[in-house]
């Protein structure tokens, strides 16, 4: 005989109260009410004959939803709420996206997968420098993060704050402009410059701002205040680029400024004075400079003390307009320069400052210079790096890297005085190069308009960004552990690109 097999009925155990089914309950009759034909009273509508039954079954909460004045055209509270999840989940997709976004964005202040140890002042150990363990080449990739616009003339020159995430932008329409990097806004506006702003550099602890023009002048700038608190004048043409001069780790660790003097040190006949009515009020060591280098049009290098204001020494090694100038930001001993000459000119930036080396090889004007972007001593102040990071640097500080309007980008070796690379990837003038803070690319923009990604170890282009502006791409600039690359056109704007 086959046993009879019982058919059991599972329980479902609701999860509402009391008064979230009695909305439920109310908001379904609503809905069924809405759907009727007529005056809603037809016994063969099947809307209406499901109301009934659901009015049967919960007296309470439909004559309670029935006894309530309707609303001409208003949507049944159910229909409300049934769209609103969609939505919702649209928000939620959205949202997730945004998060993953800002943590990949941000990982350089926490510590996370290609960030800096230590937050946003980190040294080059995260962030962009972390190449080395496989986590990504921290390279610019398209579409730009951010486009921000407010200079009505070309955008000559940027530079990011060592410290915070700001970016600074100068134009021919004479102004310096500052901007947050992350949200991409405005902040404010730098006037003082009667004409073209070429240059920006900050210094290395981020205090001040030095920027230079084609008015002659070059003004220092307190960031803490935003005020000019002084105006060099010296250069008698235009005054193409300017760079602080980080003071030598040995320096760092000295607590007087007057330390930091004997090993900077001063041409003889050039003015030094250090007295109350002419100093600029910067401190030295808090700003973890000395000195400014400054090149021109007038076909000289100058030297400024940062703390009075005055030259104190002239490099009068080239023969023509002296176009860019470098210095090595690792350890502030060495200034790399090159101009219309074509010729590349490596000088001692301490002591007697003597040349070191000439690099030729270019066949036209050399538009920019540069060593690898690196932290600098005073704001690794305290910190230790590692044996592979100090390998790292040594190799990576031989390197410099040029851009000229014959249309190559060149890599050379200071130790051998020769060229190690030549790239031949953009089709117009090279503008602007860096050397990223891993070593082993070199990042250049030019008036191809393309920003471009150039691998050292296998002399080849690894990356093009075509179009990053629709106009020339004048600047580029990069921070040693920010995960972020600015650009500035001839269109007017500047630019945000991410790295990944």
């Amino acid at each position: 005989m086959t046993p009879r097999l019982r058919k059991t009925t599972r329980k479902t155990t609701m999860v509402l109260t009391d008064r979230q089914r009695s909305d439920l309950h109310a908001g379904i009759y609503e809905y069924l009410m809405s759907r009727v034909a007529g005056d809603g009273t037809a016994e063969n509508d099947p809307f209406a004959r499901a109301a009934a039954a659901l009015a049967a079954a919960d007296t309470k909460a439909c004559r309670d939803k029935s006894t309530k004045a309707p609303v001409a055209d208003a949507t049944p509270i159910l229909e409300k709420k049934w769209t609103a999840v969609p939505r919702l989940q649209r928000k939620v997709l959205e949202l997730e996206r945004a998060s993953a976004q800002n943590t990949k964005m941000y990982a350089h202040r926490t510590g996370g997968p290609g960030g800096a140890t230590g937050g946003a002042a980190g040294g080059a150990t995260g962030g962009a420098a972390v190449d080395s363990g496989g986590k990504g080449k921290m390279i610019p990739r398209p579409p730009a993060l951010h486009t921000l616009k407010g200079h009505m003339g070309v955008v000559t020159c940027v530079a990011i704050h060592p410290v915070y995430g700001l970016t600074v932008s100068g134009s021919e329409d004479a102004t310096v402009k500052i901007w947050d990097i992350e949200s991409g806004e405005y902040m404010r506006t730098l006037k003082g410059h009667t004409n073209t702003v070429h240059s920006l550099a900050f210094t290395p602890t981020g205090s001040h701002l030095a920027s230079s023009s084609s008015d002659l002048s070059i003004k220092l700038w307190d960031f803490s205040t935003y005020t000019c608190i002084r105006t060099l004048r010296g250069h008698d043409h235009t005054i193409s680029c300017v760079r602080f001069v980080p003071l030598p780790p040995t320096a760092v660790s000295s607590s007087g400024s007057q330390g930091t003097r004997n090993i900077s040190g001063s041409s003889a006949g050039e003015a030094t004075s250090s007295s109350k009515s002419s100093t600029t009020g910067i401190d030295v060591t808090l700003a973890g400079a000395a000195h400014l280098v400054s090149a021109s049009r007038d076909q000289t290098i100058k030297f400024w003390d940062v703390e009075t204001g005055f030259c104190v020494h002239t490099v009068n090694d080239h023969r023509d307009w002296v176009r860019c100038v470098a210095v090595r930001e690792s350890d502030g001993t060495l200034m790399a320069s090159g101009g219309n000459n074509a010729v590349i000119l490596v000088h001692s930036a301490i002591g007697d400052r003597n040349l070191v080396c000439e690099l030729r090889g270019h066949e036209h004007v050399v538009e920019s210079v540069a060593f690898v972007t690196a932290p600098t001593p005073a704001s690794e102040s305290g910190k230790k790096r590692s044996a592979s990071e100090v390998k790292r640097l040594e190799a990576a500080g031989d390197y410099v890297a040029s851009g000229a309007r014959d249309r190559t980008v060149r890599l050379w070796s200071i130790a051998s005085a020769s060229c190690l690379s030549v790239f031949s990837a953009h089709d117009n003038w090279v503008r602007s190069v860096l050397i990223h803070p891993s070593g082993d690319y070199v990042i250049s923009s030019g008036d191809d308009r393309s920003i471009r990604v150039l691998d050292i170890k296998t002399s080849r282009c690894l990356r093009t960004i075509d179009g990053a502006h629709p106009h020339f791409v004048s600047s580029i600039a990069m921070h040693p552990s920010y995960p972020f690359m600015i650009s500035g056109g001839v269109d007017q704007t500047v630019k945000c690109w991410q790295l990944d």
